[in-house]
């Protein structure tokens, strides 16, 4: 008996994450009814981190001040599989930490770690999302999603069959043939996400990809993305100017200080899975972070203040 692509290519997906089980839980169930415990992502003393920053810092020479301090001292570890969440505020670094670890820019010192060998430059085990997706409006769907996989040479066969199973994890399968400026924002979202995970990275880095969008929308999103990583087991680095966003979809939340960017502070969560925006246990736990933030927002406030009245 013959079988089909949709269902022979998920086997070559991760198969050492949550995945297998929690899936089988919540496929055919609404949300509501399932009660998922998150999957802690504690590290034995030999394994790897899939992620670490060793001690980062990065400086820029300005002509004006002579240099800025953007990134000090920062360490950091992501586990294979975890779902970190980063906030801050405005200006403390967190997209300049994801471009580095991209491999988009060089930090002054210290070294970025994926399975523990220093990254050096941009590498397909990594992907960055960006707030404006840079789909290709003259390319269909289906095409946009294939774009990545012609760049590293996948065969046709491959590619189409990646491109069907991929457009069918986002639910976008019956708009392949449309054109980006068909769909709505949340679409397009889904079709940007697709195109990354088409390229089967270890790391998905998600630079505020739904600050954009109504909050319907991003509610919605919120639910496929972490469908998408509890069935794909990949490790996601998020960040965002929400804070319950952070709460809602982390196993963990760094928060920044201000400029220079530092990890102030490091917040487990401890909830069930699914969670929901408006659960007051997301309300309580974001309100904590909140009130760390706080005193970081009122720092750069203070310094846009008085960068203003020396004008």
């Amino acid at each position: 008996m013959s079988t089909s692509p949709q269902n022979t290519y998920p086997s070559s997906l991760p198969q050492d994450h949550r995945g297998a089980g929690r899936a089988s839980v919540l496929r055919g169930k609404p949300a509501s009814s399932v009660t998922v415990l998150p999957v802690r992502h504690e590290a034995g003393a030999n394994v790897i981190p899939k992620v670490s920053l060793d001690n980062i810092s990065l400086s820029y020479k300005t002509n004006a001040k002579g240099s800025l301090v953007a990134l000090e001292n920062i360490s950091l570890q992501v586990q294979q599989g975890e779902f970190l969440c980063i906030v801050g505020p405005s200006g403390c670094g967190k997209s300049t930490l994801l471009h580095l670890i991209a491999g988009l820019h060089n930090q002054t010192s210290g070294q970025v770690l994926i399975d523990g060998k220093a990254v050096s430059g941009p590498g397909t085990d990594r992907i960055l999302i960006f707030q404006e997706l840079g789909l290709f409006p003259w390319l269909t769907v289906g095409q946009n999603v294939e774009f990545g996989m012609k760049m590293k040479n996948i065969s046709k066969a491959e590619r189409e069959e990646k491109t069907q199973y991929y457009l069918k994890l986002v639910h976008l399968s019956k708009f392949r043939d449309s054109y980006i400026h068909q769909l709505s924002g949340g679409m397009r979202q889904r079709v940007a996400l697709a195109r990354a995970l088409a390229t089967e990275p270890d790391v998905l880095l998600m630079d505020e990809p739904f600050a954009a969008l109504d909050a319907q929308t991003r509610d919605l999103l919120h639910d496929e993305l972490e469908r998408i990583w509890s069935e794909t087991g990949r490790t996601i680095i998020f960040v965002t100017h929400n804070v319950r966003e952070a709460v809602r979809l982390g196993d963990r939340v760094a928060l920044m200080t201000f400029r220079p960017g530092r990890v102030k502070q490091e917040f487990p969560i401890h909830l069930p899975r699914p969670r929901h925006m408006e659960e007051t246990d997301v309300a309580r736990t974001a309100g904590e972070v909140l009130a760390c933030l706080r005193d970081e927002i009122n720092k750069s406030l203070e310094v846009e203040y008085a960068d203003e009245k020396a004008k």
